[in-house]
C-alpha cells in the first residue's frame, strides 16, 4: 500500500517552482582578497586512456580537479568564521585550533542540511532602483518596510534573504568585488542594528547577493554579532535576481553545507521551492 504522505510530499515537490540561488564557480570567479581562489583544470582529457567495449567501439573517461577557498563562490560561513576577544559563539576558546585539523569546535560538520522557510526581503526592489548603491547602508527601517509591503513576517527559524541588486554586477571582478575603485572589498549591506533586528527575532540564518554580509568596507560588527554572539550563520554572494523578478518572497530553502571537519565555512548550491 503506498505511503500517502510521501506521495503528498512528491506531488508537492514536483509541482513546486526551482530557483537555483548558487552561481557558478571558474577560474576567476570574484572573491573576498582575503581568501584564495577558485582553481580548475582536467587531470586527464579524453582520449588519454581508452578501452575497447565488446562490440568494438572505444570508450574513454575525463576527470577534474579543483581547490579553493571555503569561502568563494556562494558559500555558507560557520560559526568558527568568526570570533571576538579569543572566543567563538557558546563562550567556547580558539585555542586548540590547527593548520592541519582546522577548529575544534563549531567545524562544517556539526551543520545539518538545512530546510527551512525562506524568506526574500527586497530592499533594492524597496528603494526603487536596479541596484543600491555602494555605500548604502540597510537598517530596520528598510527591513520593516520591506516585510510590510511584501505581508511578510519573520519568524524563529527562517532564513532570510536581502537583496541588493548586487549580483547584477556578478561577471565583473572589479565591480562586484570593488564597485570600480580601489582594492579594498567595497559594497551595501545591513549595518549592527538590523543585525540586531533581525537576530531579536530568532533567524536561523540570513543571507544576501553581496561578498560579504554586510556594508564594507568595515571592521565586520554584524559577522561578530551574527555568528559570535547570537550563532546565526551566513550565506553570502547568493543569486537573488530570478526569484525577485518572479516576485517570490516566501518558499523552502534548501542548502547542503560539505562536511568538512574543523572547517569556518563551506561552498553550497542553495535552491528555493515555491508553489
Amino acid at each position: 500500500m503506498p505511503n500517502k504522505s510521501l506521495e503528498d510530499l512528491l506531488a508537492l515537490a514536483g509541482g513546486a517552482r526551482v530557483y537555483d540561488l548558487g552561481v557558478d564557480l571558474y577560474p576567476g570567479v570574484p572573491h573576498f582578497p582575503t581568501h584564495p581562489p577558485f582553481v580548475f583544470g582536467l587531470t586527464k582529457r579524453h582520449g588519454e586512456v581508452t578501452t575497447e567495449l565488446a562490440d568494438g567501439r572505444i570508450a574513454s573517461s575525463s576527470a577534474d580537479a579543483i581547490a579553493t577557498g571555503t569561502h568563494v563562490g556562494t558559500h555558507i560561513d560557520g560559526l568558527g568564521h568568526f570570533s571576538c576577544n579569543g572566543r567563538l559563539f557558546g563562550g567556547a576558546p580558539t585555542s586548540g585550533q590547527s593548520y592541519e585539523k582546522g577548529l575544534p569546535v563549531h567545524g562544517l560538520e556539526t551543520v545539518a542540511p538545512i530546510s527551512r522557510r525562506g524568506v526574500l526581503l527586497d530592499v533594492a526592489r524597496l528603494e526603487g532602483v536596479r541596484c543600491l548603491p555602494k555605500d548604502f547602508s540597510i537598517g530596520p527601517k528598510h527591513l520593516e518596510e520591506a516585510c510590510r509591503r511584501q505581508k511578510i513576517e519573520i519568524r524563529p527559524g527562517d532564513v532570510v534573504l536581502l537583496r541588493t541588486g548586487w549580483a547584477q554586477y556578478w561577471p565583473d571582478p572589479a565591480m562586484y568585488v570593488t564597485a570600480g575603485k580601489g582594492n579594498a572589498p567595497t559594497g551595501p549591506g545591513p549595518e549592527i542594528d538590523a543585525a540586531r533586528w533581525l537576530s531579536a527575532r530568532g533567524i536561523f540564518a540570513t543571507g544576501s547577493d553581496t561578498l560579504a554580509y554586510e556594508k564594507v568596507p568595515s571592521a565586520m560588527p554584524v559577522h561578530v554579532h551574527l555568528l559570535v554572539e547570537r550563532g546565526i550563520h551566513l550565506i553570502e554572494v547568493l543569486d537573488l535576481e530570478r526569484i525577485a523578478a518572479d516576485g517570490i518572497f516566501e518558499f523552502l530553502f534548501v542548502a547542503l553545507p560539505l562536511k568538512i571537519r574543523g572547517a569556518t565555512g563551506s561552498p553550497v548550491r542553495p535552491i528555493a521551492l515555491a508553489v
